[in-house]
């Protein structure tokens, strides 16, 4: 088993958080997004972007290999619609450490953070199509929305995800 230890993120962690979000992209929705959208992401402009969400108040947290690589993040907050409690907005894992323990202990993470701030339900959103959707029927979620989401011009269908905390 990899060590690891999971920590709020911090500005530097940008290039490593950008990194994982566009490789993960890559692998996971290879086939589903179209090859087009997924080669025009960059990792420099996710960077970017990256830098300016971790330089205000923010809920991202990154999972660090012992080697000092960012292995994958989570990022959650109130739920956007305010018809739930929490919400996680993002949770992405290099391909290679997928399958290892450390995405379920991202994801318990996130989720005891969310009720160490006093929610009682999280929401996540996930692609339809999405492989890796699987994953998170071990938490014993109940499929309380759907919609359509645009990528790349394509419109995609999500199920929204609602877990007890």
């Amino acid at each position: 088993m990899k060590e690891y230890h999971i920590r709020k993120a911090v500005p530097e962690d940008a290039e490593g958080i950008a990194d994982v979000h566009i490789n993960s992209w890559k692998t996971t929705y290879k086939g589903i997004v179209s090859d087009d959208y997924l080669d025009s992401l960059n990792v420099e402009e996710r960077k970017v972007r990256w830098e300016g969400i971790l330089s205000g108040p923010h809920q991202t947290y990154v999972c660090v290999l012992d080697t000092g690589k960012i292995a994958g993040f989570v990022s959650i907050g109130r739920e956007r619609d305010k018809q739930y409690e929490g919400e996680l907005y993002a949770i992405y894992l290099l391909k290679e450490n997928q399958r290892t323990g450390i995405g379920s202990a991202i994801f318990r993470f996130a989720m005891a953070e969310l009720k160490a701030q006093g929610h009682s339900n999280m929401l996540v959103w996930v692609l339809k199509e999405n492989p890796s959707k699987h994953f998170y029927y071990q938490f014993r979620p109940e499929i309380v929305k759907e919609q359509k989401i645009s990528i790349g011009g394509n419109e995609y269908d999500e199920e929204g995800l609602l877990f007890g905390l």
